[in-house]
């Protein structure tokens, strides 16, 4: 009976949650170049974020999982979207110049 109120995928998911964390906090220790250290970081918080979603805001459980995964795509779509158009408006028109 105990065994199945422990919430055993949470408390893992945590565990994992704070090695992600301590592999980013290395990052910052660590003397190790931009390049290396940025896709440590960038690799970490897409995982960290798959996780909190996934675990700790049940985006799976649902019935309409298939609607808050679209979304999601959706919204991730338009985030690269937005940084990618603001980078070409900014940054990559100035050296056409």
């Amino acid at each position: 009976m105990m065994k199945e109120l422990f919430p055993r995928k949470q408390v893992i998911g945590f565990i994992f949650s704070l090695v992600l964390t301590a592999v980013a906090l290395l990052v910052y220790f660590m003397d190790m170049s931009f390049a290396v250290g940025m896709t440590i970081l960038l690799v970490t918080a897409f995982i960290q974020a798959g996780l909190q979603l996934i675990l700790f805001m049940h985006a799976g459980e649902s019935e309409d999982k298939t609607t808050i995964y679209t979304s999601i795509y959706y919204g991730m779509a338009i985030a690269i979207i937005t940084v990618l158009g603001t980078l070409l408006t900014l940054v990559w028109t100035y050296q056409f110049q």
